[in-house]
């Protein structure tokens, strides 16, 4: 095999990056996360592996990557590397699509739990040392609504459909839910308003793309039943927060539940730390045991594919977005 160059645009520490061992013999690693660093070798650069929070420093190698044939992308959002000059390529696009979809699921379902059994009264009761007894509802007999029907909506369908739920899907194909048996009924997103009026719970697991920045909004809100919840494991700017905000302080809805959010961190003293009716995760939701060496083994199999040249899995459609 000819020698290949890997940049791997990274903490050099990073335990995870001890996995690049795996690689082919032969291949040339170069391992850094400051521009400077990679002067001499991005013009030789075969495949470019990007670590979390990296896509601005891609961007500002792409014009001197003249020898590039594949990036991958550690993280499954990937809306940062989808600058023109990227898009109009043909350069592939990888991501981690899929590696977090159970854990996510799980605090969906988690959440959802969370407001149906009224866990916070619970454990409020319990510190006070009050026997506060009080009648909680099942998820059994529920609608879930799932916004964004890729690999972390059919994660959640799998599990609401365990709990007895009836599942309701959001995708841009419907069609494809055609013979899904997840799925009760599926909608377009031009439809959106018409599904998230039947739902109990709304998960949304969207990618962050021109289409679906914002697609939860003022009147999709309004259209939520007032004892629905609102769970985003997508992206942030997917949901409208400052109309989630106000619907919560005004009881419209029953609750929310958040690992991602328009900000990151999420500034000290936003609403969402003091609201009663939230359920907050720290973007940690997916952070299980091992979970970047998860995301890092779906790199070592997609670069042993791209040497013996076969076709890479998780390629992003870069003018979708996902």
């Amino acid at each position: 095999m000819p020698e290949l160059t890997l940049l791997a645009i990274d903490d050099p520490l990073a335990p995870y990056l001890k996995l690049l061992a795996q690689l082919p013999d032969g291949v040339r690693i170069i391992v850094g996360r400051e521009a400077e660093f990679f002067e001499s070798g991005i013009g030789e650069a075969d495949v470019v592996f990007a670590g979390l929070n990296t896509a601005g420093l891609v961007r500002q190698l792409w014009p001197r990557a003249g020898r590039l044939r594949w990036i991958h992308s550690l993280a499954a959002g990937v809306e940062g590397f989808l600058f023109p000059e990227l898009v109009e390529s043909p350069i592939p696009l990888t991501n981690a699509r899929g590696v977090f979809r159970r854990s996510l699921a799980e605090f969906a379902l988690a959440a959802a739990l969370h407001f149906a059994k009224d866990l916070r009264r619970m454990t409020r009761s319990q510190q006070a040392g009050v026997w506060d007894s009080f009648d909680v509802e099942e998820l059994h007999g529920k609608t879930m609504g799932i916004a964004g029907y890729g690999e972390i909506g059919r994660a959640v369908a799998e599990l609401a459909r365990a709990f007895g739920m009836r599942v309701l899907a959001l995708r841009r194909r419907p069609e494809l839910c055609g013979a899904d048996p997840l799925v009760d009924a599926a909608f377009r997103p031009d439809q959106r308003v018409e599904m998230i009026a039947q739902c109990d719970y709304l998960a949304v697991s969207s990618a962050l793309t021109p289409q679906t920045r914002g697609l939860v909004g003022a009147a999709e809100i309004a259209a939520m039943k007032p004892g629905a919840v609102l769970i985003n494991v997508g992206r942030g700017p997917v949901v409208d927060e400052a109309a989630l905000v106000e619907a919560l302080r005004a009881g419209r809805i029953r609750g929310a539940a958040l690992d991602v959010f328009n900000t990151e961190p999420l500034p000290a003293g936003h609403p969402f730390y003091s609201l009663e009716n939230v359920l907050l995760s720290a973007h940690c939701a997916d952070h299980t045991p091992g979970w970047l060496e998860m995301a890092m083994q779906c790199f070592i199999g997609n670069f042993h594919r791209f040497t013996r040249g076969e076709a890479l899995d998780n390629v992003v459609d870069k003018r979708q977005g996902y």
